[in-house]
């Protein structure tokens, strides 16, 4: 693990496991012949606000010991 890559805790590896699953459900939906339509950017956009969050939260806890 990268030093800026956070912690996780449980929920968050679980929020975060669901998000790829339907990254994947999504990706193969997409048949690609005609540019690939599939828009996932919301998908992204959640799984960066987790990550976010778990960079705050362990932040904030590191400053408080």
């Amino acid at each position: 693990m990268s030093s800026n890559e956070p912690r996780l805790t449980v929920g968050e590896k679980a929020e975060l496991a669901w998000l790829v699953a339907r990254m994947a459900k999504r990706g193969m939906a997409d048949d690609r012949q005609f540019g690939g339509r599939v828009d996932q950017s919301d998908l992204q956009r959640k799984f960066d606000r987790v990550l976010e969050r778990a960079r705050k939260r362990e932040e904030r806890d590191s400053k408080g010991k």
